[in-house]
C-alpha cells in the first residue's frame, strides 16, 4: 500500500493553507469497531458512534481488510439492492469485480475507484474474481456511502470507473506528503470523481514526521480516517492511529501529522480525508436504502420485493426470487 504513487513528490503541484487560515479544532477521535460484511470479509466501521450531524452528507464507511487471504478464502457480497444514495468503492490493494442489474460494473484494482449512483434503485454484486479466489492474496479497500438530496434520490442509476492513474496527485510544500484527490477539489485542483453532493475525498500518505495543513472549504465538514500508521490531528496534535476517525470543527484549514516512528509493516501514515456540504434534510436509513421518510423506505422495500429494482442477469443462473 498504496498502489498509486510517484518517485519524487516534489515534481507535483504543491498545496498549503494560507497563513491567515483558521485551524479546525478536533472535536472527537473515535475508534472503529470491527465486524464482517457480505459473505464474511472483515471490516472496520469507521463512522460508528459519530453523530450524523458531523457526518452529513456521508452515511457510513467501511475499511475492508487489510487482509491476506489464503487460497479459497476471498469473499464478496451476494446480490443486494440499493436506492437513494451513492456507493464509493476504493481498492488500495487487490481486485474486485462489480456488476449491477442495469448492465453496469467492471473490475477495479490497485488504486481504482468505482462510484455507483444507486439513485432510483438497482441490484448489485461485488465479488473477487475467480483467479483471486483460487490463488488468495492481499485485499484492502474502502466503501463509502454518500447521501443524495431529496431532489436526486430517484434519478437514473449511474456508474463511474475512476482509474488510479487518473486521480489528481498533489504534495505539500516540502514534499513530505502525497495527496490523491479522488473526487472534489483541493486548492483549485480537481479530482476525477463527479458528485451530485459537493464533497472532497483524498487519500494522503505522510512520511514519518511529515505534516500537512490543507485549505478546507468552510461550508464543508471535515473528517480524517487512519488506514495505517500513527500520527496526530489538529493544531493541538491529538493522537490518532489505525482504525480511528477524527471529527473536525469549523474553520478553513485542516492539519494532520505523521509520527516520527512508524512500524515496519506500515512505514507511512495513510489517511483518508473527507469533506462535504451537509444536505440537512431528514434521513430515513434502513439496510440498503437511504431515503427521507419512513414511507419512502417502505416503498423502496415494496419496489424491491416486486422486482421493480431490476432482475439478476440470467448469466448467473438464478432469478430475483432466489435472493
Amino acid at each position: 500500500m498504496p498502489a498509486v504513487t510517484v518517485e519524487n513528490p516534489l515534481t507535483l503541484p504543491r498545496v498549503a493553507a494560507p497563513a491567515d487560515a483558521v485551524a479546525r479544532p478536533v472535536l472527537a477521535v473515535t475508534t472503529a469497531p470491527s465486524g464482517f460484511e457480505g459473505e464474511g470479509f472483515p471490516v472496520r466501521r469507521a463512522f460508528a458512534g459519530i453523530n450524523y450531524k458531523y457526518l452529513d452528507p456521508f452515511i457510513m464507511m467501511d475499511q475492508m481488510g487489510e487482509v491476506e487471504y489464503a487460497p479459497g478464502e476471498p469473499k464478496g457480497t451476494p446480490w443486494h439492492p440499493h436506492r437513494g444514495f451513492e456507493t464509493v468503492t476504493y481498492i488500495i490493494d487487490g481486485i474486485f469485480d462489480h456488476q449491477d442489474s442495469n448492465g453496469g460494473g467492471g473490475t477495479i484494482t490497485n488504486g481504482d475507484t468505482q462510484w455507483m449512483t444507486a439513485g432510483s434503485g438497482l441490484l448489485h454484486i461485488e465479488a473477487p474474481p475467480e483467479s483471486l479466489v483460487m490463488s488468495g492474496g492481499l485485499f484492502h479497500g474502502l466503501q463509502l456511502w454518500v447521501n443524495l438530496p431529496a431532489r436526486d434520490k430517484m434519478m437514473a442509476p449511474r456508474y463511474q470507473d475512476i482509474r488510479g492513474g487518473n486521480v489528481q496527485l498533489l504534495t505539500t510544500p516540502d514534499g513530505g506528503a502525497l495527496l490523491r484527490v479522488i473526487a472534489g477539489e483541493l486548492d483549485g485542483h480537481q479530482g476525477p470523481g463527479i458528485t451530485h453532493t459537493p464533497i472532497t475525498m483524498i487519500h494522503a500518505t505522510l512520511a514519518p514526521g511529515a505534516e500537512l495543513t490543507l485549505p478546507w472549504r468552510e461550508d464543508f465538514n471535515g473528517l480524517a480516517y487512519v488506514l495505517a500508521g500513527r500520527g496526530a490531528v489538529g493544531a493541538e496534535r491529538r493522537p490518532i492511529e489505525l482504525g480511528q476517525t477524527a471529527v473536525f470543527g469549523a474553520g478553513s484549514a485542516l492539519t494532520v501529522r505523521a509520527d516520527e516512528k512508524q512500524d515496519s509493516h506500515t512505514p507511512d501514515l495513510e489517511v483518508v480525508l473527507l469533506g462535504g456540504q451537509p444536505i440537512r434534510e431528514p434521513m430515513a436509513h434502513y439496510g440498503p436504502f437511504v431515503m427521507n421518510t419512513r414511507e419512502e423506505l417502505q416503498q423502496a422495500f415494496e419496489d424491491f420485493q416486486k422486482g421493480r429494482l431490476g432482475t439478476i442477469p440470467a448469466v448467473h443462473g438464478m432469478t430475483e426470487g432466489g435472493l
